[in-house]
């Protein structure tokens, strides 16, 4: 069962967790679907190399696919790159001004001893010829990705006056084998899906995985107990923890407070499935909701005050709104059949969620400004668990294609998506994380 409103699939398939088996961690296979015309065209010359073996990432490459999956930026292709400058007294800006590229980026690589790297780049303005950008980075030569994920950031706040999210890392859960022979396990990748590294491994479901907000450890749900437990685990060390609400029944859906001192967590101990807040140091229990629905899925408002949440409570699932500690609820939407797990944008501005329209499913964004209405943000027909980028600049969802769950990682406006696909099983339950610490 995939679908009853997004995720409330997931309470009911947490009353009857799936068996599972070890497995080995999978790289995602990525390509890019869709384009936008209007996008700023910058070029991203290959970075030149002095000397040494060639290098295993090309640096240039990711940056020009980072600005592709955006939305905002339209990489010139590397095949139309007609010349090579390394450095900006190299530039030839007519040749650009003819192609039509707004911005330029050059760069160079050369060995630093020890096995590190010098990278430097410069960015320019083609048709002002004036230099905007000029930084140097010295890294282990295995790092060349997360450094060009950063120039990409770097460049993309230069530009657009908004923070860059390449250099951030996605959480998701893998399901590959079938029925008794089934394996789960929690990973977290690169925002591009590279570099996969398993966080967990189960003989049973995994489910909800969400960020700290300092993005060392993820809270998650597994059901290795035989009940549905919720875990924190420290993804540098790998020490793990049992939080303190193990109660029979369903203990899920947990959620991160902005300061990362709590944990907003549905509950069914008291019967039916509630809302609670626990606070991780003092393990104090403050129960938020009480009602005879289904209450579940929350998510902190960026500022701390409020819970929005999935509940059943007027017929079918809506977004609901209450107080972080406690008080009546209102409800938050009202178009379309039902909708369900939400995610909020860093400034609480747009809330992304999962609508339901007959039998179609699709990720739609709600800006608060403009009411209760919504814009569509994928195609359906079965598309689930939205999750922001931490500027918003961009959501991962999952989908189902077939009998096969992938993800997508999709522009602000919808216009560019990015598809994540295990080659070998089913990749869900996307969590995008925060900011990296330099």
């Amino acid at each position: 069962m995939r679908k009853l409103s997004s995720s409330f699939a997931v309470i009911l398939l947490a009353i009857a967790a799936l068996l599972a088996g070890p497995a080995t961690a999978q790289s995602l296979n990525v390509d890019i679907v869709g384009g936008v015309k209007t996008a700023t065209p910058i070029v991203v010359v290959p970075f030149a190399q002095a000397g040494g073996a060639p290098l295993s990432t090309d640096v240039a490459d990711v940056i020009r696919n980072d600005f592709n999956r955006s939305g905002k930026f339209r990489s010139l292709a590397k095949s139309d790159i007609v010349e090579f400058p390394a450095k900006g007294a190299d530039i030839k800006f007519a040749t650009w001004r003819l192609l039509k590229q707004d911005y330029i980026t050059v760069g160079r690589i050369s060995d630093a001893g020890g096995g590190m790297l010098r990278i430097e780049y410069e960015l320019w303005d083609v048709n002002k010829q004036q230099s905007l950008l000029a930084q140097a980075f010295t890294v282990p030569a295995g790092d060349l990705r997360g450094v060009a994920h950063q120039i990409a950031d770097q460049i993309y706040q230069k530009i657009t006056g908004v923070r860059g999210a390449f250099w951030t890392r996605i959480a998701y859960i893998t399901a590959v084998g079938l029925g008794n022979n089934t394996t789960y396990s929690l990973l977290v990748a690169d925002s591009d899906g590279y570099n996969p590294q398993v966080v967990a491994r189960s003989k049973e479901s995994l489910l909800s995985p969400s960020w700290s907000p300092d993005g060392r450890k993820i809270a998650y749900v597994s059901f290795e107990s035989g009940n549905s437990n919720i875990y924190v685990q420290d993804i540098t060390t790998g020490s793990r923890q049992l939080v303190e609400s193990h109660r029979k029944g369903i203990n899920g859906a947990p959620a991160w407070s902005p300061d990362g001192s709590k944990l907003a967590v549905a509950l069914s101990y008291v019967g039916n499935l509630e809302l609670f807040v626990l606070d991780l140091a003092s393990h104090q229990e403050t129960r938020l909701t009480n009602s005879l629905s289904i209450d579940t899925e929350p998510v902190w408002a960026p500022d701390g005050q409020s819970i929005y949440f999935t509940s059943d409570r007027s017929g079918r699932p809506q977004i609901y709104q209450v107080a972080s500690s406690g008080g009546s609820a209102q409800r938050v939407s009202f178009q379309g059949q039902n909708n369900a797990e939400a995610s909020v944008s860093y400034d609480g501005k747009q809330i992304a969620m999962v609508q339901g329209n007959g039998n179609v499913y699709r990720i739609v964004v709600m800006d608060r400004s403009l009411g209760d209405q919504v814009r569509p943000l994928s195609p359906g027909p079965i598309d689930e668990s939205p999750s922001f980028a931490p500027n918003a600049s961009m959501l991962l969802y999952a989908a189902t294609e077939g009998r096969r769950g992938v993800l997508y990682a999709v522009s602000a406006d919808g216009l560019v998506r990015q598809r994540l696909v295990l080659s070998d099983g089913d990749v869900r339950e996307p969590a995008w994380g925060p900011y990296r610490q330099h």
